[in-house]
């Protein structure tokens, strides 16, 4: 068996279809978001502007977060000390898990490391508590989800997207007595678009399911205290169990879910996720604690963050550029060819300073690849202007389509 081969054939497929991943070597400007250096492929660094980074509100440089994130360093070290169960329950743990809890109007909340862990832990644990359950999960939703529902062994039925004629169809084909939990997201942050919320709970209580949805691309940036979509749709009462991040919107790290304290019991108790992994360190959780705080009195930043998407979204369209029709923040921009969307990529970083991630296959179907522009309250309209010129001068040099 010749390994070195099967492992460059793998690497070699990567490059042939277009789609092998390059990350840039990159720090952002303290203070000065969107600005940052590249160091890849310069004579030293290169000024850059980000416009790709899921730091919708550049909380990560918010002097709040950091001067908590410094405190707590100074007040208790670097690390947790190990898992919760063994190191104990830091006591930010215990504070920040509180305010999530009442950001969501739920009994209680879990932190969780990441996103990722947080959705693959809960949808795996729930499905094995509960006999014979049937998961019922958007064709949308989110890598860590359908990680979730697979590692939990659980039989599962893939709604088409948003269609609640299709999702009430599967769930009505199933036997009223089987446990049932319809698993999606608020914000599918690739193409930008919202789950019909409340329409889905209709189905879930005509049908006896559970609900669990994620609002990772929605919390700190929707609702009057930055609940997310189901706090803007005065929903959050009608799902059983909100996840979310805290690494976007809220600029730091880690992952959580909110429900009735008898669920997160369960979740806390039997998830191998949660039991067995280092517990996020103090100085992050502090960090994430003093964002929640301000963006459940603030609503500057947000208002920021939707006009600088309008706008942006706006300026695509008049200049023909091929702008996908979002309702939310992401600004998608479609090219549909992987060589050519890291070809537009490559340019704006060489020629323009520009960095925009290429979103390909598998984040996105084959024939579909975009480029996701995340705009915020500290991109400037100067800004938008320049960038779109650039596309506009790319898109003719490469005799791209442009929108209808």
């Amino acid at each position: 068996m010749n390994y070195d081969q099967i492992f460059d054939q793998a690497i070699d497929r990567l490059h042939s279809e277009g789609r092998y991943r390059v990350f840039i070597d990159i720090l952002r400007n303290k203070g000065a978001y969107p600005n940052a250096r590249c160091f890849a492929g310069h004579n030293g660094p290169k000024d850059i502007t980000v416009w790709c980074s899921n730091d919708y509100l550049a909380m990560g440089q918010h002097p709040k977060v950091i001067a908590a994130m410094e405190e707590a360093l100074h007040d208790v070290g670097a690390g947790s000390g190990g898992t919760r169960n063994i190191g104990g329950n830091t006591h930010y743990h215990v504070d920040l898990e509180a305010e999530l809890a009442d950001l969501h109007g739920k009994e209680a909340a879990l932190l969780f490391t990441s996103g990722y862990v947080s959705n693959d832990a809960t949808l795996s644990t729930l499905a094995k508590i509960l006999p014979g359950c049937v998961i019922f999960s958007d064709e949308l939703n989110h890598a860590s989800m359908i990680a979730g529902i697979r590692n939990s062994g659980a039989e599962k039925r893939v709604f088409r997207h948003n269609d609640l004629e299709h999702l009430e169809e599967l769930l009505a084909a199933e036997a009223p007595e089987t446990p049932k939990l319809i698993a999606f997201e608020s914000v599918y942050s690739m193409e930008g678009d919202v789950a019909p919320i409340h329409a889905i709970c209709d189905l879930a209580e005509k049908y006896n399911a559970l609900t669990y949805i994620d609002e990772v691309h929605a919390v700190g940036m929707y609702g009057p205290r930055g609940g997310g979509i189901t706090d803007r749709d005065e929903a959050a009462h009608r799902i059983d169990i909100i996840e979310g991040t805290l690494g976007k919107a809220f600029g730091v790290m880690g992952g959580y879910i909110a429900a009735d304290a008898r669920i997160i019991d369960v979740i806390r108790s039997y998830a191998p996720g949660f039991i067995f992994t280092t517990s996020l360190s103090p100085v992050l959780v502090a960090g994430v604690l003093a964002s929640v705080r301000h963006l459940k009195n603030s609503s500057v930043e947000r208002e920021g963050q939707q006009a600088a998407a309008a706008m942006l979204k706006q300026l695509f369209r008049d200049a023909g550029l091929p702008v996908m029709d979002s309702t939310t923040h992401i600004v998608p921009l479609m090219v549909g060819d992987p060589v050519k969307a890291k070809k537009i990529s490559d340019i704006l970083l060489a020629e323009y300073g520009v960095y925009v991630q290429p979103i390909n296959y598998p984040t996105v179907p084959r024939g579909t690849e975009r480029l996701r522009f995340t705009p915020g309250p500290a991109h400037t309209e100067p800004m938008m202007q320049d960038l779109t010129k650039a596309l506009v001068e790319i898109w003719a040099r490469l005799d791209l389509r442009r929108a209808a």
